[in-house]
């Protein structure tokens, strides 16, 4: 098992900074790729970013290409997303999560464990 527990939201105005954090514990973190995700009222999961075991390699949603950036310290356990230049748009709960294997790390379903999530609002 792998808990994950998320902190870092909160309230902040359009074109500030929030980093989000997501700390692991449980089984090995460094064996598992993670993921951001987020959920705004009324709308569907999406993703945000991702990255490898090693934190070789990063993947990011277009909306948040060049805005936010996701990193690893795998000796703090710990998963973390820079968010700049934030958006209204980008107001929502986020969720980090872990996977096993190093696929279709844009899709939800494909995630073994998840934390319990943080608010971000971003205010116009």
């Amino acid at each position: 098992q792998v808990q994950l527990v998320e902190s870092g939201g909160g309230l902040v105005q359009a074109g500030g900074s929030l980093r989000l954090s997501c700390a692991a514990s449980g089984r090995t973190f460094n064996n598992y790729p993670m993921g951001w995700f987020r959920q705004a009222p009324g709308k569907e999961r999406e993703f945000v970013a991702a990255i490898s075991s090693s934190g070789g390699s990063t993947y990011y949603a277009d909306s948040v290409k060049g805005r936010f950036t996701i990193s690893r310290d795998n000796v703090k356990n710990t998963v973390y997303v820079q968010m700049n230049s934030l958006k209204p748009e980008d107001t929502a709960v986020y969720y980090c999560a872990a996977k096993r294997v190093l696929s279709s790390v844009r899709n939800g379903s494909t995630y073994n464990y998840w934390g319990q999530g943080t608010q971000v609002t971003v205010s116009s």
